[in-house]
């Protein structure tokens, strides 16, 4: 089985109004539609760009205000999936439950469902500036291209939570991601490859570039789209598939073939995911 994805460079700048956010998501919606993606990656936070629109004495909002915008941003995306027959991995986007903020990922299908998977690896600064709390568990969703798993940006630094998504099925990871400079960047870059090599895996990753000069803790971001696959022989040997330009505004598409990964731990150079000792290191208990 093939699937195609895209992942999205999200340009963060100053914005007046939702429809302005809404007419930059449709605008790489389409560029990912006229490549013929079947699934589509936003990034971490990229919906912080809604604080810049501000509040009536021309402040920019919070992020407490952040989940004030969930039912139009769920509706935007609930209404692009079906129109676009896609799913749309639309990055995360802060929400409230009770008394408590969690950056959550959304998956939309184009049936109009939407699933929703917590970050469970919280920053320093997500934790001491922005209040926010970890999710408390995993999902792997069942989609017509078969099983994944989306793991935010600092998630994928932690093997063994990818390791619990690879042994449920999931052949291909989401990582939305959000990072400030270079050491984050490389930090999340180069863990997605180790999570592909351990795992025999797909890793695609989406970035968060330009800036928004009015949000807090959102003034910078060095970002790389990127679809990264397993270094073995049916695959190039940087484990690369695409990549973007570095802090460019763009879209990146790969095509993903799940049969090569079956091959690569039956036959592969190396067979990491069959050869690991779940006597030693179980998958989960």
């Amino acid at each position: 089985m093939k699937l195609r994805v895209s992942a999205v460079q999200y340009h963060l700048h100053s914005i007046r109004s939702f429809d302005e956010f809404a007419k930059q998501v449709e605008h790489y919606i389409k560029t990912a539609e006229e490549f013929g993606a079947e699934f589509v990656l936003f990034p971490e936070f990229f919906t912080t760009q809604l604080l810049s629109i501000g509040n009536d004495r021309g402040q920019a909002l919070s992020i407490q205000n952040l989940p004030d915008f969930t039912d139009q941003y769920r509706t935007l995306f609930v209404n692009f999936a079906g129109q676009f027959n896609m799913h749309i991995i639309g990055g995360t986007h802060v929400i409230r439950k009770g008394d408590r903020l969690y950056n959550t990922a959304h998956l939309f299908y184009p049936d109009g469902r939407v699933e929703e998977q917590a970050k469970l690896h919280i920053t320093p600064t997500e934790v001491k500036e922005w209040k926010l709390t970890p999710g408390d568990s995993l999902q792997v969703f069942e989609t017509a291209k078969g099983k994944i798993a989306i793991i935010t940006c600092y998630d994928i630094e932690f093997p063994e939570i990818v390791r619990i998504a690879r042994a449920r099925g999931a052949d291909v990871i989401f990582n939305p991601t959000c990072t400030d400079d270079r050491h984050g960047f490389h930090r999340v870059r180069y863990t997605s490859h180790a999570r592909a090599i351990e795992n025999q895996i797909y890793v695609v990753s989406a970035s968060t570039v330009g800036s928004l000069p009015t949000v807090n803790f959102m003034r910078a971001n060095f970002g790389q789209a990127a679809v990264i696959a397993p270094n073995d022989i049916p695959f190039p040997p940087r484990g690369i598939l695409a990549e973007g330009e570095i802090n460019d505004d763009m879209v990146v598409t790969a095509d993903l073939d799940l049969e090569l990964l079956v091959q690569v731990r039956e036959k592969g150079a190396v067979t990491t995911w069959r050869d690991r000792r779940i006597d030693l290191y179980p998958d989960w208990k």
